[in-house]
């Protein structure tokens, strides 16, 4: 196991860098046929330096603009002693530094961890996870979250909320120059049907891609998270538990995005899941009967029933 979440770490840091060399690639081609299009060669100009900027945003800032996204709020320390001792615990059992603590207020049980790297580090968890789960449940869910952080997973993921929504934005961007601009003489058109082809596929397939690049974000990192959660508490029953009980939950959850959902330990959008095989394909989470099932399948190694995070009062 411990190989594994060493070679995930380091695969994980090398898909990062993957996905920005994929962005920056995308964006200077579609800037490149739009320049092409419209005979601006400035337009190729301004498609890279949106790209070198929006790369920098994207690794620095991405954190900042996912928790904003989802409504999350800081808190302090003697804000919710209770939330932060767990946290605390929870690190220490870990080897990670203290990630700052933040508060979204929805009845939904839910939370998740951003950040560029573990002293950058994020956990932002719903009152409605403080409020329905009992405190083994949410050690579970907690140690899940923070096992993202010690696998290097946040910095990919949150990198992706960004990347994903710039090249939908572009490629809009793109179908609508190409279809209601143009330019100007028949001779000047030689080409341009095929150019308005290219991006009429580039504006349907955008929502398809930025889904893709969603599950670049692989669903297996869910997988690991749960057996490393499950490995730092040593009472996988705690986090199993927690997802049954995430599974019967279906408040709504009013910051859901497409762009952060994968970021959350499990779907925000409840209800919408669907059960066939075209739906399951494109889920940026496995199953929650998987991950229960094998959650309940490891043998508890748990010597203190208190857990990490002994205190149990609220």
């Amino acid at each position: 196991m411990m190989t594994n979440l060493y070679t995930q770490q380091s695969a994980n840091v090398r898909k990062t860098w993957l996905l920005i060399a994929v962005f920056l690639v995308l964006i200077i081609g579609l800037g490149w046929l739009v320049g092409y299009y419209l005979q601006s060669i400035e337009i190729l100009y301004f498609a890279v330096g949106l790209a070198v900027i929006m790369n920098v945003v994207a690794y620095w800032n991405s954190d900042k603009i996912a928790l904003s996204m989802s409504g999350a709020k800081p808190i302090k320390r003697e804000e919710n002693l209770y939330l932060y001792r767990i946290v605390e615990n929870l690190s220490i059992a870990a080897g990670l530094p203290l990630p700052r603590v933040y508060l979204i207020d929805s009845s939904q049980i839910n939370a998740f961890a951003t950040g560029r790297d573990p002293k950058h580090a994020a956990i932002a968890v719903t009152t409605g996870a403080l409020q329905k789960l009992q405190n083994e449940e949410l050690e579970g869910v907690l140690a899940h979250e923070l096992s993202h952080i010690g696998n290097r997973d946040i910095l990919v993921s949150t990198v992706v909320v960004v990347l994903a929504g710039v090249i939908a934005i572009i490629a809009d961007w793109f179908f609508r120059i190409s279809f209601f601009g143009g330019r100007g003489g028949d001779d000047d058109n030689r080409g341009s049907g095929l150019i308005m082809l290219i991006g009429l596929l580039v504006a349907i397939f955008a929502p398809v891609a930025s889904t893709l690049i969603h599950l670049a974000v692989s669903r297996k990192r869910e997988y690991l998270a749960d057996a490393s959660g499950a490995l730092l508490t040593r009472f996988p029953d705690g986090l199993a538990s927690a997802l049954e009980k995430i599974g019967n939950d279906h408040s709504h959850f009013t910051h859901a995005h497409n762009a952060t959902a994968h970021l959350f330990i499990s779907s925000p959008f409840k209800g919408r899941e669907g059960s066939n095989w075209l739906t399951r394909l494109f889920m940026t989470h496995p199953p929650l009967a998987d991950r229960i099932k094998i959650l309940r399948g490891m043998r508890p190694v748990r010597s203190n029933p208190d857990g990490f995070a002994s205190d149990n009062s609220r």
